[in-house]
Formats: structure tokens, sequence, C-alpha cells
């Protein structure tokens, strides 16, 4: 009886926009440039920076949901992943060991970023600009210290196949997946998963999206926001270091200039998808089809010549349509904001996950 209420509040989205724009780029593209569909050459290599650069838009949404941002998103990415790189090159780590040890490092740096904000009170904007710098220096100089051609180049069984496999590469009782479909998207899905439940099904995620909506409401309520502050920085800095270590295994090695282009897309992503800046309300999936547009559109342009210059013009208008449409709703869910039980503003917002 509710589907008729639920699919109009889904074409009331963002998400709906966003779909229907993806679908006919794609149709135009595939019309214009039957090129497009060629799966070893375009279509694997964007559906792998999807999935990378979706995991930096979850990251920056991690700490847009309690109304800061992450201007260190890349160098946090390049820290993470370069203590992964150690552990492989210097310590001969297996796989899944020296990943988990790049996460520690990338959440270890998130919560000292947060702690910081929630000491001092001063604005997430300053505190990340200046760890931004502070990683800017010390990443390189370890990279120059430690290796000689500055960078970690050995492999371990499985990372090839988990930034530059697909799944024409695991067969199954003798069939193959495709080959234009990366095994990268199975972590990246897995990742969506469990944030959209921490948000739709945990006290946590409830916590995190009140202490956006109001900071002050949130503690006449009981919630740690303190607490709160630093374990949103803490998993931005993990899923960030994550979406390092995948860019790495997808060009084969690590280098310090992974994630110089992390910042902007970090932010179009979610704030496209209907993630509010001011936080308090975010969306997985919308920031998967925010990144997967403004993918589509860089590989559209690609495959007619245009240059980066072109590229980073046409983001920068992006994110402007962006932030003046999160302003505008930002407006109506304030004005939609109802008191709960405790007399703390609630805002009505959707369900993160769809």
């Amino acid at each position: 009886m509710n589907e008729p209420g639920l699919l109009r509040r889904f074409v009331a989205t963002p998400r709906f926009v966003l779909v229907v724009i993806i679908v006919l780029l794609v149709a135009v593209l595939v019309a214009v440039k039957p090129s497009f569909l060629n799966g070893t050459f375009v279509i694997a290599p964007l559906l792998t920076s999807i999935a990378v650069f979706t995991v930096v838009g979850l990251a920056q949404m991690m700490v847009l949901s309690i109304g800061h941002m992450n201007i260190a998103v890349g160098q946090m990415a390049a820290f993470g992943a370069m203590v992964s790189g150690i552990t492989f090159d210097l310590a001969g780590w297996p796989l899944v060991a020296g990943i988990a040890a790049g996460l520690v490092a990338g959440a270890a740096i998130g919560a000292l970023t947060g702690w910081i904000i929630a000491r001092t009170g001063v604005n997430s904007f300053i505190v990340t600009l200046a760890m931004s710098f502070a990683l800017l220096g010390l990443v390189p100089t370890i990279y120059s210290s430690l290796s000689a051609g500055s960078a970690f180049t050995t492999k371990p069984a499985g990372f090839d196949l988990l930034g530059r496999g697909s799944f024409a590469d695991v067969c199954l009782v003798g069939w193959c997946g495709p080959a234009a479909i990366p095994l990268i998207v199975v972590p990246v899905a897995l990742v969506m998963v469990l944030v959209a439940v921490l948000f739709t099904k945990t006290r946590v995620g409830r916590e995190l999206l009140l202490t956006g909506a109001s900071v002050k409401a949130a503690e006449l309520s009981g919630i740690p926001t303190g607490r709160r502050i630093v374990l949103a920085h803490a998993l931005s800095g993990a899923l960030a270091a994550l979406a390092g270590i995948l860019l790495a295994t997808s060009i084969g090695s690590f280098t310090p200039s992974i994630g110089d282009e992390f910042m902007l897309q970090s932010f179009v992503g979610p704030i496209l998808g209907g993630t509010l800046l001011a936080g308090g309300y975010v969306s997985v999936v919308g920031t998967f089809l925010g990144i997967t547009l403004t993918l589509v559109i860089r590989k559209g342009l690609e495959l007619f010549g245009v240059g980066i210059e072109t590229l980073n013009v046409l983001l920068g208008v992006i994110l402007l349509v962006a932030l003046s449409a999160d302003r505008v709703r930002e407006v109506r869910l304030r004005r939609g904001r109802t008191p709960d039980a405790s007399g703390a503003a609630t805002p009505e917002r959707e369900e993160v996950a769809a």
C-alpha cells in the first residue's frame, strides 16, 4: 500500500534526477560514439574509476553527516596507501594484513584530526587544511627516505587480481564472468552496504546525523558529540585510505601522488547525490550516482578529445551547481524539521541507502 508513496518520494529525490541524466547521457554517448561500449578499454576503466571515487565520496560524506568537511581527504588517502605500501615492500606482509594496516593508519590520522576539532572547537575546514599541508610534506619525505624511486612496487599475492582483475578471471563450474566488470567493484559494493547500514540501522549512525542536524540539540539528547566527531573523522580517514589503496592496486604501485585528484570529486559526488553540506542528511546511493555522472561525463569528453583543463572547468561548474542545489535542499529540510519528544529538532530525511 505504501509503494505509490515510496515511488513519488523517490521521483522527488536528487537520485531519480541523477538516474535519468545518466541513462540519457549514456544513450547519447553510445549513439554518437559506439566505442563507448568497448569493454576492455572504456567500460572496465570507467567502472574502476567509479569504484575508487565512490569510496572517496563516502569518505567525505562521513564528515558531511556531522556538518564538517575533510580538506585532507586526498592526503589521508596517500598516507594510508603509503603505510600499506611499506608493509608490502619492506615487511613482506600479505595483502589483507597490509590493507588492514593502511586502514588503521588512515583511521588514526582521521581520529587525530577529529580529536583536535572536538577539543579546540576550531572549524573543520581550518584543521583539515592544516592536516593536508602537514601530510603533503610528510608523505613524500617518507617515500624518498625509504625507496630509491619514491615508490613502493612490491605486490603481494592477490594484489593485481584485486586492482586489475575482472570477473573473467574468476570461473565457477566452467563459467567465467564478463571481462568488462572489474573485481574491484566487489569490495566497494560491500563498503557501500556497510555505510548504509551504519546510518539506517544503528544508533551510532543516527547520532552522527543528529549531531550534524544540531550539535546543541544532540547534546541535550545525551549524545556524546565530541566522540561522534572523532568517530566521523576516523571513519573518513579509513575510507580515504581504502580509496588510496584501491587506486594503488589499479595502477600497480604506491606513489606520493595518490589522492591528488580526490578532493574535488569527494565533494561533487555526495552533494550531487543529496547529502547536505550543513550536515544531518546523507545518501549513500546518491553519492555513488553523483560520482558515476561526473565520471561518465569525463569519459565521454575524453572520447571526444577534450583536454584536462576543460574537464576541470566542467567539474568546477558541476560543483557550483551542486552547492546551489544543496542550499535549496537545506532550506527546505530546515523548514520541514519537526521537534521530537525531547524537544530536539530532527530532520525529516529519506532512507540513506536508497
